[in-house]
């Protein structure tokens, strides 16, 4: 049993694609989210370390050289030992002049490591996060001008980052729980959306399906403007398929109708000339007539109904060609024939073209009248018009049209497979060409065909 890998379907594919990129953009996400989060925190505690400088220059006092301070502190933890807010004052040669309470249990080295002594500039406050002593500290060194003197001062405020560092790793064990989350939820959207995006695709494969079983003939409905134009196309490919394989089956009904006439010329001929050579000059002819339907008919088979290029052949000739042929054919009715073709009729198209209509044509002539046939040709107003006529019974008019379609024949009782005139309609509809069918001066029918130039 073959297992189907994922990447041969396009679901599949957009899925992997999907569960490879969406992790990356959620860790990419949560860092940030993680960061902005630690930035906020860490302001935070900027803010209420600057507050409690301010807090401490606004407590103490200076005499001379000695800074006092008050009894109390209004920040209560500064009396707590190891309370998580410390605070320290140095001068402006390091030396320490007073610390808080809560600072005690902090020895002096420890203290020092701790606290910048240098590179702080006056008026600029420093803040910083030292993770190797677990504290925050904010830092301003002032200059207090007193009786002319002036004493450079150190106010160091630090806090413990034992909450902060609590904070943040909640946060991120919360953010990871809810990033996982989203990510599944994210997935099976993505495959709910896929799964709703991809049906139009699904429901096209089941209508070829259905026109390869053939229970419908094109695509039809309603598909997404995306998807539209390949169903039209599609259904523009199997129409000309399906005309393709009409085609094939109409030219081998063609070919057999096309060597009715050479086949008759040729047994004519055997039952009438008597002389070895005659008779073997007019076989080959026949011959090299009918491998010449047979390229012919092969070409239509493939070809596509457009007006074919080629040079302008000659009419007269070929019409006087088969009007010999087929009194030869139809001798028996010593039909007469009445040829009126003005000078230098030309036809712009294939020769094997105008000899399948003329010959079809011409045939039914001789095959239902009695024993008078006109041709007639004139070249007027940049069009070519032929004219047979015949002096059978004619066609009535509700039927002139049904006669041209393929099968279809009035006299049933005459041998014959009913698609010479809808062979001929075919030829003369891809050079833009008419044919009409009258009432012949004769008395029979009259085919009019007009060919532009």
């Amino acid at each position: 049993m073959n297992v189907k890998s994922p990447l041969h379907s396009l679901q599949g594919r957009l899925l992997i694609a999907s569960a490879v990129i969406l992790p990356i953009v959620l860790l990419i996400a949560g860092i940030a989210l993680s960061k902005a989060y630690n930035y906020s925190l860490e302001n935070a505690v900027k803010d209420r370390l600057q507050l409690q400088v301010y807090l401490l220059l606004g407590a103490v006092e200076l005499k001379e050289d000695h800074i006092i301070f008050p009894e109390r502190l209004q920040e209560p933890r500064y009396e707590q030992v190891n309370s998580g807010l410390y605070a320290a004052i140095h001068d402006q040669n390091g030396k320490l002049l007073w610390r808080s309470l809560s600072s005690i249990l902090l020895d002096d080295p420890k203290l020092s490591e701790v606290i910048s002594l240098a590179g702080i500039t006056t008026g600029e406050p420093l803040f910083e996060h030292k993770p190797d002593a677990g504290v925050f500290s904010f830092q301003l060194r002032i200059i207090w001008e007193t009786e002319g003197k002036e004493h450079s001062f150190l106010f160091t405020v630090m806090e413990s980052d034992e909450l902060v560092t609590r904070d943040i790793t909640a946060y991120e064990q919360q953010l990871i729980v809810w990033l996982g989350i989203i990510f599944l939820v994210a997935l099976l959207a993505q495959t709910l959306i896929l799964s709703w995006g991809l049906t139009p695709l699904r429901r096209l494969a089941r209508d070829l399906k259905a026109i390869e079983s053939g229970k419908a003939d094109k695509l039809s409905g309603h598909y997404p403007d995306e998807v539209q134009p390949v169903t039209e196309n599609l259904n523009e490919l199997i129409e000309s398929e399906r005309k393709q394989r009409e085609r094939y089956r109409n030219t081998l009904g063609d070919l057999a109708h096309s060597l009715k006439t050479p086949l008759a010329v040729m047994r004519g001929a055997e039952l009438e000339e008597h002389e070895l050579h005659t008779y073997q000059t007019l076989v080959a002819e026949q011959v090299e007539r009918m491998d010449q339907i047979v390229q012919y008919q092969l070409t239509r088979a493939v070809k596509s109904h457009q007006k074919p290029l080629g040079k302008s052949v000659q009419v007269t000739p070929i019409i006087e060609r088969m009007l010999a042929a087929l009194g030869k054919v139809y001798r028996h009715k010593a039909v007469r024939t009445d040829v009126q073709l003005a000078d230098d009729l030309l036809f712009h198209g294939d020769e094997r073209d105008l000899m399948e209509v003329l010959g079809n044509i011409m045939e039914n002539a001789f095959k239902y009248g009695h024993n008078r046939v006109c041709v007639s040709g004139t070249h007027l107003n940049d069009e070519l018009k032929l004219s047979i006529c015949d002096d059978g019974p004619g066609v009535t008019p509700d039927m002139r049209q049904v006669i041209l379609q393929r099968g279809e024949r009035l006299d049933t009782s005459i041998q014959g497979q009913g698609i010479g005139l809808s062979v001929a309609t075919d030829i003369i509809s891809s050079y833009q060409g008419e044919i009409e069918v009258q009432n012949s001066p004769l008395g029979g029918a009259c085919f009019i065909i007009r060919f532009p130039d």
